[in-house]
């Protein structure tokens, strides 16, 4: 929280969200967004697995698709199709598809695939819902593509991944 020259945050997460505050206003949204994606990892990675979360490194420094990154993690079980993420953006389907990647690097079906398995990896490590029911939760349809897409993003299976790191 900013009040004039004061700051103020309360509990470790938001005095790292303080942190990055302070390094954005002094250094620009560049400098804080290169740190975020340095701070956000695990203490120990399995093999093949992404070193921060898919939200921050879907940012650009200009963060043209932000808005749409969270509109998406709110809606991970719904129709996002291509035709719903255009609307969504307010562009057509082919200048959405042309400017997405151009700005993040991947195509909007492997973003929704890479925001799909953040959620269902959050869900592995903090509940204890069924594999099925995170796999639905998140949008996979069933339990063996969610298998697939973990396997392809992070190279470890759900059931491996809630040992490692669920509570």
């Amino acid at each position: 929280m900013r009040d004039g020259s004061f700051w103020t945050s309360a509990g470790v997460t938001s005095g790292i969200d303080l942190a990055l505050a302070l390094l954005e206003e002094d250094l620009g949204r560049a400098a804080a967004l290169a740190v975020a994606r340095y701070l956000v990892v695990f203490f120990k990675r399995p093999g093949g697995q992404a070193q921060f979360s898919e939200i921050l490194s879907l940012q650009t420094t200009d963060d043209r698709f932000g808005a749409l990154h969270d509109w998406i993690s709110g809606h991970l079980a719904d129709d996002l199709s291509l035709s719903t993420l255009a609307k969504q953006a307010g562009m057509s389907e082919r200048s959405f598809s042309r400017h997405y990647a151009d700005a993040t690097g991947l195509t909007p079906a492997r973003a929704i695939e890479r925001l799909r398995v953040e959620g269902a990896r959050h869900l592995l490590s903090e509940t204890r819902l069924p594999v099925k029911r995170i796999s639905q939760r998140c949008g996979f349809g069933s339990e063996e593509t969610m298998r697939r897409s973990f396997l392809r993003v992070l190279s470890t299976t759900p059931q491996d991944y809630r040992a490692r790191f669920a509570r």
